[in-house]
């Protein structure tokens, strides 16, 4: 994606202006976005019938702490990195046996839509055991804010995990600034903040931009931000080198 992205230059388009939105704080976009995600959390509960005003009707699946859940996560792409996985003998037998009509996932991922980010593989997760939303430059659009507060209180994910990747097309994108065609420009936006934090360093800006991303989950969404100050879900931002498949987190 990212050779196409920088690629993209042609001259019928206007470029789009270069926005600083270098802080988190309460501007038009955080609030456009904590608004319609709790329309589409409020409009979600109503169909199936939850409260999510209140805590005692947060259906949760996992048995899982937070911390546990993490753990649990990145000792996963432990077991990628060094080659010992275990989780693709366990697929079809789950598939056939538990996730025909349920589901109950331990963690979400946010993640890049890029193909060199396969979310389950990284982590070394089966079928059924991972919530994934997927945008290029992992960012937290309404709908996607809206898809994790449903992985959150209805399928009880103990930890939410904002990961952006080395090599990022749509950050790089960012970064240029340059002309492109229909409608991918309109992923810049939402990454200008991380650019007008950390420049044109790549690396910097992606991990910038999942660390913000990340504050927008714990911070603007009516139904997670409760949960993270009772300490029923963890919201953390991490980094995946594409290269060596190891995954940090990022502070």
């Amino acid at each position: 994606m990212s050779k196409f992205m920088s690629s993209l230059v042609p001259s019928n388009t206007k470029a789009v202006p270069q926005c600083d939105h270098s802080n988190v704080s309460e501007s038009p976009r955080r609030r456009f976005l904590r608004f319609a995600a709790a329309g589409a959390a409020v409009g979600l509960a109503a169909k199936l019938g939850i409260d999510i005003g209140s805590p005692d009707r947060v259906f949760a699946q996992s048995s899982l702490t937070p911390d546990a859940a993490l753990e649990q996560l990145m000792a996963g792409n432990q077991r990628f990195v060094a080659g010992n996985i275990t989780s693709d003998a366990q697929d079809l037998q789950i598939l056939k046996q538990k996730t025909v009509d349920k589901q109950e996932p331990f963690a979400a991922v946010l993640s890049c839509a890029d193909s060199r980010v396969p979310v389950e593989l990284i982590f070394d997760q089966t079928i059924g055991h991972v919530f994934v939303t997927r945008v290029a430059g992992n960012i937290a659009t309404p709908e996607i804010i809206a898809s994790l507060e449903y992985g959150a209180a209805v399928l009880g994910t103990k930890v939410i995990l904002v990961m952006g990747h080395a090599s990022c097309g749509a950050v790089k994108a960012a970064i240029q600034g340059k002309e492109v065609p229909g409608q991918i420009s309109a992923l810049f936006p939402h990454l200008q903040p991380a650019v007008a934090q950390a420049g044109s360093n790549l690396e910097a800006a992606t991990k910038a931009n999942a660390k913000i991303q990340a504050a927008l989950l714990r911070e603007s969404s009516t139904v997670i931000a409760p949960m993270v100050k009772e300490g029923k879900v963890k919201v953390v931002a991490a980094y995946y080198d594409v290269g060596n498949g190891t995954v940090t987190l990022v502070n």
